[in-house]
This record gives structure tokens, sequence and C-alpha cells, in this order.
């Protein structure tokens, strides 16, 4: 399931400027800068804004995301020319030879069923060249960030944004169920111009730090650092992973 937030397409139009600081790409940046990438996929790209930052670097970028609509605003931006836009998951690549695998923002934690997981992971292995990097972060589920979400409400998190061209939406949050290690929350949106209400559900997995590093073992990766995340200091895990030389561990196996 796409969550609406991504999915539909009012939603997704008025992504970006509900949260216009990116500033958490700088650091996926530096690492495609660090480690020498001129090709990378950015698996849930959403509307582009990492691929296109990338694009501007001169890098062969390959989008993909199984919402269409934020493909969609991807596809009318400015350069958007310059990246390839694929609508799907990772299980819908077609083959490639990257050099850098990315899933930035909520992206890893976003794909909260386990055989979409090992999908994922075995797209990322199969698209990477030998050698090549999968990149992604995801929250340490030690700092229990759920409680601090628990003060969600329409009052505590109510904003009101101008959106040229759309008008004055309404947003608000709400924690709806805690069941670990599954989180989900629900976004509301008020568009003034018509009085439309929109609601997303969505759900996050936390996973533990083991728990990844077993199945990036398991599906050829060998873990090359967990660094921090600096938008999100001692609150995240950010893994580097290379496609090892062995084959992947067969599910079951040792």
């Amino acid at each position: 399931m796409v969550d609406a937030t991504y999915g539909h397409p009012r939603l997704a139009a008025i992504y970006d400027p509900l949260d216009p600081d990116r500033s958490d790409l700088d650091a996926y940046l530096a690492m495609a800068e660090e480690f020498g990438a001129r090709s990378v996929l950015d698996i849930g790209c959403g509307t582009g804004v990492f691929a296109l930052l990338l694009a501007e670097r001169g890098i062969a970028v390959t989008g993909i995301d199984p919402a269409r609509a934020s493909v969609d605003v991807a596809r009318g931006k400015p350069g958007a020319e310059r990246v390839h836009w694929l609508d799907g998951d990772a299980g819908d690549l077609p083959p490639m030879q990257i050099d850098l695998v990315t899933m930035t923002g909520n992206v890893a934690q976003a794909i909260a069923d386990p055989q979409a997981w090992r999908t994922t992971l075995r797209g990322a292995y199969e698209a990477l060249r030998p050698g090549g990097r999968l990149v992604f972060e995801t929250r340490d589920p030690a700092q229990r960030v759920w409680e601090e979400w628990a003060e969600w409400t329409r009052e505590t998190t109510y904003r009101m944004t101008d959106i040229p061209g759309v008008g004055h939406v309404e947003t608000w949050a709400e924690l709806t169920d805690v069941s670990l290690p599954l989180v989900s929350f629900r976004g509301t949106h008020v568009f003034a111009a018509d009085g439309d209400v929109l609601t997303s559900e969505s759900t996050l997995r936390f996973r533990e730090r083991r728990e990844i590093e077993r199945a990036l073992h398991e599906h050829g990766f060998v873990v090359e650092d967990v660094r921090d995340a600096p938008d999100r200091p001692g609150r995240e895990f950010v893994f580097v992973a290379r496609r090892g030389t062995a084959e992947p561990v067969p599910p079951g196996m040792p």
C-alpha cells in the first residue's frame, strides 16, 4: 500500500512545499562524492528532490517509486529529463550496473512488509556492480521516538501553509497505533480553497541494528560502516553496505 501522502495526486503536488527543508540530503550527496559514484539508483525517489540534486552534479541517476503521483511530480520539474524515472519498486528494476543505491529519509522504514523488504534488498543487490554500495538510514528503536510522537495531536502539530497556486492548506498529525515493531500515524490535510479533507495513513517498521545487519548479510552485502545521521545525531543508523563477492544466503540458511 502506498501512503496517500505520496500516492494521491493532490497530496503529492504539495509534498515539497510542506517539507521544504531537505538539508538531510546533504549527507547523501557527500557520500556519493566520497564513494566516487558516477551512477546512482534512488529507491523511493518520491518527488525527485535527491535524484535531481545528483543529476545537477553530472551523475547518471535512476529514480524509482511505487507512488505514481509522486513520480509524476518529479517528471514535471526542471531538469527532470536528466533522470531516468521508473514507476514501481525494487522488484521491478531492469538490469543495471550501478555504483550506489540510496534510500533516503523514511524510505527503508516505510517498507514495513517483511517480504517487500527482502525484495528491496535483493533488487538493490542485483542493481549494483560488484563492490557497489547501498546506503540508507533507519531510526534506532532504542530511542523510542514513538513516545515523543504520542504527544501528536491536532493542537500540537497544527500548521497553516500558504502554497502558491493552491491556497491555504491546514495540516496536522496524530499517532494512531504502536504495535512494535510497527508504529502508525495519520496525517490530515484540509484545502481551504474547496474544503476538501484528505488523510494519509502511514506505518513505519523499527528494525534492530542486528536484524538489519543479518538481512544485509543474507542478501550478499558486507556492512562497511554504521554512521550517525547528521540531522538526527544519536537517533538513527546510517548503513553503508557493499555488494560482496559471496552469493546471497538462501532464506532459512545460517
